[in-house]
């Protein structure tokens, strides 16, 4: 089967299985790539990709300067795409199975306290001299973020009918179009409720119905609220970390796990699918082990 239409014929089957506009443009720019990529190198058939192939794509992906996590990503959109071959009876065999996944890097990005301190202090003075949409608008955002770790995908869409102030909660729809619904603070409700008083002031009669929106009362886009956060890291000047939804989700992880809680309250409140994922930031950031070596660790019990 030629490759090219063996790929629309697996995009239309992902569209069909209803997985996310997200997830189908990256599976549509990452299998585009790799169909170029085969085409240069005079396979035009299923049947002749070989790990080889894979393998080799994939450094060239590296030379081109793709880090190891967008590798292991390309990787996983490829092993799809060929698991759906071997169930439709094209090939045997999947061969990017054979290819392992490269080694990401330990370290994850997080914001400091100070950090946080200065960001929400820039737009507290804004808001205090301007009272600007902007000002309001960022501020809770990152309130909302820090709050909640929410991902960028997530924030876009949220609507003020997703809130339940009464009962401290907030409903999203995840990854997977999964609707799920997590808890949120009093303190965090107290702000939401204080941005809410303000749009309603701002646009008068106007019904707006996400929460986050631009100077129309409308939605807005991902691009959007990425660059707010470009705008930001400007003006922060920020070393060694990246001014991102993910960054404050990171750092959202962190401060629950240094905290002490459990690896499957942690689990759920970041919808974690798989709780191995959840354990990687346990390991890194949980206080726990040290905790219960301190208390129980043999030595602590012997006189010498």
């Amino acid at each position: 089967m030629l490759i090219k239409f063996a790929i629309d014929d697996f995009l239309d089957d992902r569209k069909y299985n209803n997985v996310t506009e997200n997830t189908l443009t990256t599976y549509h720019y990452y299998l585009k790539e790799f169909k170029e990529f085969c085409q240069e190198n005079e396979i035009v058939n299923v049947e002749d990709i070989s790990p080889n192939l894979v393998k080799n794509f994939l450094i060239s992906c590296q030379k081109k300067g793709n880090n190891a996590t967008s590798i292991n990503s390309k990787l996983a959109r490829i092993r799809a795409f060929l698991n759906y071959m071997v169930e439709c009876d094209v090939i045997k065999e999947n061969p990017a199975k054979k290819v392992k996944k490269a080694k990401t890097d330990v370290k994850i990005d997080v914001f400091t306290d100070q950090q946080i301190k200065q960001m929400l202090s820039y737009y507290r003075r804004i808001k205090q001299r301007e009272k600007s949409l902007f000002a309001y608008r960022d501020y809770t955002l990152i309130v909302t973020l820090l709050g909640t770790g929410l991902r960028l995908q997530e924030v876009v869409n949220l609507k003020w009918s997703d809130l339940d102030f009464e009962n401290y909660t907030l409903t999203v729809f995840g990854k997977n179009r999964k609707r799920e619904m997590i808890p949120i603070t009093e303190k965090l409700v107290k702000e939401l409720l204080a941005y809410q008083v303000f749009l309603k002031g701002y646009f008068k009669d106007k019904q707006i119905e996400y929460v986050f929106t631009n100077i129309k009362g409308k939605q807005m886009t991902k691009n959007a609220v990425q660059s707010i956060f470009k705008r930001l890291s400007k003006i922060m000047n920020f070393k060694n970390v990246r001014l991102s939804c993910h960054t404050f989700r990171h750092t959202f992880c962190q401060k629950l796990a240094m905290s002490g809680m459990s690896a499957f309250a942690i689990q759920k409140l970041m919808r974690h699918q798989d709780i191995s994922v959840t354990m990687k930031y346990v390991a890194m950031w949980g206080n726990d082990l040290k905790e219960q070596n301190d208390k129980y660790n043999p030595l602590n019990k012997l006189e010498f």
